[in-house]
């Protein structure tokens, strides 16, 4: 069998799926539930290229995607070929290409530091020249173009699996992730931004949540007084859980799976639900303790809300945005398309009431997990991959920089009223109009939801689906003072170890610049991350009691 690999460098989690080059078949799939690179969303990811060194975070990449490989039954001899899929900074990192023209939005800034744009087109190399992939001399890497800064591959497969390029109907499309790219179509032209609304969509940020796995929370229903949790099974589909007395915790009736942590979904849910039901009026929680109790002590408190609100906000203040540059406002929109695991497990009707898909709309899908299906297209297809190129090139003078609109900023400053001050929904309509932005009807109709997939990555493959839950990628310095033994306690994520005289940091649980406790800790003649390398790949590293199997 000739053998392609596609992969997803997602910025909360790689996916790759091992191809049958000859039919087309999908045989096995492989995850991991973190990112390599320290910290939790991509100005982390960033933040760690561009101050500790891109061969450092380059290093990471490549060994988590040889992590994957392995996960998938390569062999030695390695596939022949990949095709990778995500945003431009994760794409640039993988072929350790500076990302210093993406760390900067102004044209000033770029001019003062005498940094150029780099072209990011489509291209397909020898892996020979991807350091780390020299191993396999006789294989090929398929690499998607970028519209432009923060808008790449993913964004590309988002619009072109939304169907945008081939509709005349205003709709907008949007991937409910961590860096949340979203396309509007309007007018006949496709304009694009993408919104920093962090990690709480899927999990992270939140005092017990966790990325979307077997065991986790994906939806929750108010029954009376009491909260019914749905869990993901270990197919990824959601189970009856508990029925929770959220003040107590206690469980009035069991489910079926125990939980471990609540994922983004179960998240919006909460909210949703809370709202609905009275536990939630934002941004407090009308409980005895400020708390809602979920079932097996998962519990989510007030700082929750606030970190989901910043995430929700920042998608509607994107929304709005496009609108805006699009010279419509949000209820001319009548078609939102949500992709990526959080897009695909979210209950739409809920996430539509409060606010991430635009009031009013007709119709709601959810369309899966396109960057994957986009690296599954353009590893089989070149012809898939010039029409990327083509997509790319016309829609490159549309972008919307939210990062120095003033639109933006002037809206989310009123989201963030709104979800984390106290501000009615009739007050921040009404600056809107006052500042005159872009306004938001009240809902005052349901869509219409299709759901096209049940998963965000419909088909594993005959051969099965595994969770890589320690992809072995180490950051390490020699260090030979004892008292390193207790300095490593102070990890509030307990990704570090030290052994053998070498101070070991896991990379994918690392906070990254989100942290820095250990350079708080540890004194700077002893410890420094500028003198952290990365370890060579260790199959060995990756214990099968770190994995899940199904």
């Amino acid at each position: 069998m000739r053998t392609g690999v596609a992969i997803d460098l997602g910025t909360s989690g790689f996916r790759a799926q091992k191809i049958d080059l000859d039919t087309g078949e999908i045989r096995r799939t492989a995850v991991t539930i973190r990112n390599p690179l320290p910290g939790a969303n991509i100005m982390d990811h960033m933040d760690f290229a561009m101050t500790y060194g891109l061969d450092k975070a380059h290093g990471l990449v490549i060994n988590t995607v040889r992590r994957l490989l392995e996960a998938l039954g390569i062999g030695p001899e390695g596939p022949e070929r990949i095709a990778v899929c995500g945003n431009p900074i994760q794409l640039s990192v993988f072929q350790g290409i500076p990302i210093d023209d993406l760390a900067y939005a102004g044209k000033k800034k770029k001019e003062k530091y005498h940094i150029t744009d780099r072209k990011r087109e489509s291209k397909i190399i020898p892996a020979s020249e991807i350091a780390g992939l020299e191993i396999y001399p006789d294989c090929q890497v398929v690499i998607p173009p970028a519209i432009k800064h923060e808008i790449g591959a993913d964004a590309l497969a988002l619009i072109v699996n939304a169907g945008l390029p081939d509709t005349d109907e205003i709709m907008i499309a949007t991937d409910f992730g961590t860096n949340a790219e979203m396309a509007l179509k309007a007018g006949g032209v496709i304009y694009t931004g993408s919104a920093a609304a962090g990690p709480a969509l899927e999990g992270q940020e939140i005092s017990c949540g966790a990325l979307a796995g077997p065991h986790t929370i994906s939806d929750v229903v108010l029954e009376g007084p009491y909260i019914r949790c749905y869990i993901l099974n270990s197919e990824m589909k959601p189970e009856t859980g508990d029925l929770v007395d959220p003040v107590t915790g206690i469980s009035v009736e069991k489910g079926n799976l125990r939980a471990r942590g609540i994922t983004g979904t179960g998240v919006i849910s909460l909210i949703e639900q809370g709202i609905a039901g009275g536990l939630i009026t934002l941004p407090k929680i009308n409980t005895p303790d400020h708390v809602i109790h979920l079932q097996d002590g998962i519990t989510f408190i007030e700082k929750d809300v606030k970190e989901a609100g910043n995430a929700i906000g920042a998608l509607r203040a994107g929304h709005m945005t496009l609108c805006a540059a699009a010279g419509i406002s949000p209820g001319d929109i009548k078609v939102s398309h949500m992709s990526g695991a959080a897009g695909t497990y979210m209950d739409a009707a809920k996430a539509y009431r409060i606010g991430m898909n635009p009031y009013n709309v007709d119709l709601i899908t959810q369309i899966g997990n396109t960057s994957l299906k986009t690296a599954r297209e353009i590893l089989l297809s070149e012809d898939r991959l010039r029409e990327l190129q083509d997509i790319a090139s016309k829609i490159v003078g549309t972008h919307v920089m939210f990062a120095t609109s003033d639109v933006f900023k002037k809206i989310y400053i009123l989201e963030l009223s709104y979800w984390g001050e106290g501000m009615s929904f009739k007050m921040f309509r009404k600056f809107l109009k006052k500042k005159s932005l872009p306004e938001t009807e009240e809902p005052t109709k349901t869509p219409v939801i299709d759901r096209r997939v049940e998963r965000d990555i419909p088909v594993f493959g005959d051969e099965g689906y595994q969770m890589i839950r320690r992809t072995g990628t180490y950051l390490a310095m020699k260090v030979e003072d004892p008292r390193c033994a207790e300095w490593i306690k102070e990890c509030p994520t307990h990704a570090m170890s030290w052994k053998d005289n070498m101070i070991r940091i896991r990379s994918d649980l690392c906070d990254g610049s989100n942290c820095r406790k250990c350079r708080r800790t540890i004194p700077p003649d002893i410890f420094s991350w500028d003198r952290l390398t990365v370890m060579d790949f260790r199959p060995e590293e990756t214990e099968a009691s770190d994995q899940e199997q199904e």
